[in-house]
């Protein structure tokens, strides 16, 4: 007797009763800039997506709740970058401001906050700046990382005392989760989960995220710290052991797409819940794509994150997240 898998796929009911992979609003994490002026700036490298005000921060979470789409989260722009990333931690940040602008308009909407440096210095790397005795030209300048340890978790618990939800840390600094766990729970948010960043590769992937952000490295290079593309599964784990050994409620692979193999393996090997990236470069390739006419985008899009889902991810952070959203709206309606 032949086998003929195609008959569950005959019609679409048959095909959408044997799928062993759904793909929801509630599993989309959707990423907002927030600038500390008054009006919407779109972003070039990113089409469709902008630096927003406070308010227009609101607007998108709202819009996002309305769509199914629960969470959010939102990365800074300020007016005044310094060495070390000061407005990262001010009460009166612009995140800090949106937070609390979010909550008390929407509260509905989970805010997480990018818990970082980069988009605050002066410099654009994740804390302050120390030269590597011995080496030269990128690899000269690389950031201090017992210092940045302390303003990461003044970050967090400034973000928690504005009512972030989550605090998500995204530096790569050794020991970043454990120091921001315990500054949480020694200000009282022993309730606050941290989503770390724990797996974070120096990606070519993350090029429109920085024009976005204005985070461009001035010297030197991430490489010093964030994982070496071709570093492999032991290093991978090894990273995701760690955060989970110091207290992370989540595990992270960024960017999403071309480490699929790695977001399989942290399924495979952890508890936790595991979120992917699907960061800046992979969705402007499918925005170009689109606009040229080479690929159908809601296709293209509803496919790239299923692979995301298929490969083991629980939710996905994606500049696509209100698109999506909408798409799955109408194929159900």
């Amino acid at each position: 007797m032949q086998d003929r898998p195609r008959r569950l796929r005959r019609t679409p009911a048959l095909r959408a009763m044997t799928r062993e992979v759904h793909l929801s609003p509630a599993q989309f994490i959707h990423p907002i800039f927030v600038h500390e002026r008054d009006d919407e700036q779109p972003i070039s490298t990113m089409p469709g997506v902008s630096r927003h005000s406070v308010q227009g921060a609101v607007e998108q979470a709202r819009e996002a709740l309305s769509l199914g789409v629960p969470s959010v989260i939102l990365f800074g722009i300020p007016d005044h970058k310094d060495a070390v990333g000061t407005q990262a931690y001010a009460p009166e940040g612009v995140v800090q401001r949106a937070t609390r602008a979010i909550k008390a308009q929407v509260p509905g909407v989970t805010v997480i906050t990018d818990t970082c440096l980069c988009e605050y210095t002066d410099h654009g790397h994740c804390g302050p700046l120390c030269e590597v005795p011995g080496q030269t030209g990128g690899d000269a300048w690389t950031v201090d990382n017992d210092p940045s340890l302390d303003l990461l978790a003044r970050t967090a618990v400034s973000q928690a005392q504005a009512g972030a939800d989550v605090v998500a840390p995204s530096a790569m600094m050794d020991g970043m989760v454990a120091a921001i766990r315990t500054a949480l729970d020694d200000a009282g948010f022993v309730h606050i989960p941290v989503m770390s960043y724990a797996v974070k590769y120096a990606s070519a992937y993350y090029g429109p995220f920085r024009e976005a952000a204005g985070s461009a490295p001035s010297v030197g290079h991430r490489a010093t710290y964030q994982m070496d593309p071709a570093g492999g599964h032991r290093e991978a784990l090894r990273e995701a052991r760690l955060d989970v050994a110091q207290g992370a409620d989540t595990l992270m692979v960024k960017p999403a797409l071309a480490y699929l193999d790695v977001l399989k393996l942290l399924r495979d090997e952890f508890e936790l819940p595991v979120v992917a990236y699907n960061v800046s470069g992979e969705y402007a390739l499918v925005k170009a794509a689109a606009q040229l006419g080479f690929m159908d985008e809601r296709r293209t899009v509803l496919e790239t994150l299923t692979s995301m889902r298929r490969a083991g991810a629980d939710a996905i952070i994606t500049y696509h997240a209100l698109d999506a959203a909408r798409w799955l709206r109408e194929a159900t309606a």
